[in-house]
């Protein structure tokens, strides 16, 4: 089956906007991972999300922001956080309905960058400008 009628079969990009809603919807609403996104537009963030995944699933390439890692080299991911970001979105590709394999499909490609984005200290993180902060907030919830 080529690629794009794979895509459209996991529920194209309708599916994609509906999980990415019901995701940050749970991410800004949380007292602790909410705060990494306190200054970026939940519209925004949504509109990479569904962009990034579309490419990587098998849909049109046409995601033109920041690779993840590069993305958030300035955030001190701990495992716990990076767990907590997963568990958000099981819960949302769960409530959006989606199928067995969009949901192994989607975890597996974030799994993917997971060694790459968590740090055991908060030395390992980078400014991506010069005008960036190192994000680091203590657990809350």
């Amino acid at each position: 089956m080529p690629r794009f009628e794979e895509f459209e079969k996991l529920g194209g990009r309708g599916m994609l906007i509906k999980i990415s809603k019901i995701f940050y919807d749970k991410i800004y609403l949380h007292p602790w991972i909410g705060l990494y996104f306190k200054d970026i537009s939940q519209d925004v963030i949504e509109s990479q999300q569904v962009d990034f995944m579309t490419g990587a699933l098998g849909g049109d390439q046409i995601y033109l922001g920041k690779l993840p890692i590069p993305a958030h080299k300035h955030m001190f991911i701990t495992e716990e956080l990076f767990e907590l970001r997963q568990t958000l979105l099981e819960e949302a590709l769960e409530e959006a309905g989606a199928s067995e394999d969009l949901k192994n499909k989607w975890l597996k490609i974030d799994d993917a960058f997971k060694k790459k984005m968590i740090k055991s200290d908060i030395s390992e993180c980078e400014k991506r400008f010069h005008t960036d902060e190192i994000l680091a907030f203590k657990k809350i919830g």
